[in-house]
């Protein structure tokens, strides 16, 4: 999973006052392009296979980051092969809702900027009419906008898990039962239930998220879900920062859960005991949501890889 962290850039003249050179500020285009595709992808450990609405054939879409005061350059691609209309709703922007976010026709496309102006983790999801079907089908992911600077009080951390949680409902749900929440089966992290929880489903071993003991793991935490909220808790250990809506000008300290409303996200700091091997489980304690797939397992290992939960490992796959 390759993160869209590359940009154009452009520079200003550079202005020479007393003697010394003055940069101007760089300006940075992110160029993200997605395109709507309706295809089978796999939804459990066990392989099944599920007809979903995707953004490029992937539940969830693929992770945009960038940094506050980025401009997004968009495209949405919507082949005439599909057989429904897509629109992009990035909760980053903002912009004109009927304008931008428009619903693309089979075979057409769709193309618009904004400035990320704001730092945070937010959803992003197509609101094509009945956006609750096209959500639930898998329609979904994350932007996220870096601050300009980390600071004693929103530090960098030392690795990064993207965690969203969304619900499965049968092929074939009608837009009616979707709305009264009808049917459901999982809880979906990342796309299946117990993604990474081998406790809970065997066939889930190896992709446990991975930490080194005393590090600082920020956890971005998404609610995708169409209708229930998320008590989001790290069992056998305590929230030491949680930012709501991951901006760092947003600070809460020393939690045990925090909620998370629907389409909302958070970023939430855990960092393991010094000098031993230890283990979270990282739930959704609403129960009836938990023991249907939102458990995560965060292994605080010595022997844990340099390269999990950094670059493009954040939303593992």
């Amino acid at each position: 999973m390759k993160l869209l962290k590359t940009g154009v850039l452009s520079f200003a003249a550079v202005a020479m006052i007393a003697g010394a050179a003055i940069p101007a500020a760089v300006a940075k285009t992110v160029k993200v392009t997605m395109t709507a595709m309706e295809t089978e992808v796999v939804i459990n450990n066990s392989g099944d296979k599920y007809p979903a609405w995707t953004f490029d054939g992937a539940i969830p879409g693929k992770v945009v980051r960038v940094t506050e005061g980025d401009t997004v350059d968009f495209t949405l691609i919507n082949p005439k092969t599909n057989k429904n209309s897509h629109s992009m709703d990035f909760h980053a922007a903002e912009v004109h809702v009927l304008e931008e976010f428009a619903p693309v026709k089979p075979g057409s496309s769709k193309h618009f900027t904004f400035e990320a102006k704001r730092a945070g983790i937010y959803m992003y999801h197509c609101g094509a009419s009945a956006m609750v079907e096209h959500i639930a089908r898998g329609m979904y992911g994350v932007i996220l906008v870096d601050p300009k600077k980390y600071t004693k009080v929103f530090p960098k951390p030392d690795r990064e898990y993207v965690l969203i949680q969304s619900q499965l409902f049968p092929a074939g749900s009608t837009v009616a039962e979707l709305l009264e929440n009808k049917g459901w089966t999982n809880a979906l992290i990342n796309g299946k239930p117990f993604n990474y929880d081998p406790v809970h489903d065997p066939k889930a071993s190896g992709t446990m998220l991975q930490s080194k003991p005393g590090e600082r793991v920020r956890i971005y935490y998404v609610n995708a879900n169409i209708n229930m909220p998320i008590a989001a808790h790290p069992i056998a250990g305590i929230w030491d920062r949680v930012y709501p809506n991951g901006s760092p000008k947003n600070v809460l300290y020393d939690m045990q859960t925090y909620g998370l409303p629907v389409a909302s996200a958070s970023a939430m700091d855990i960092v393991s005991p010094v000098g031993k091997t230890t283990a979270n489980a990282i739930v959704d304690h609403t129960m009836s949501a938990a023991l249907r797939g939102a458990i995560t397992v965060l292994i605080n290992s010595p022997d844990a890889p340099d390269t999990a939960g950094k670059g493009d490992n954040i939303l593992p796959r």
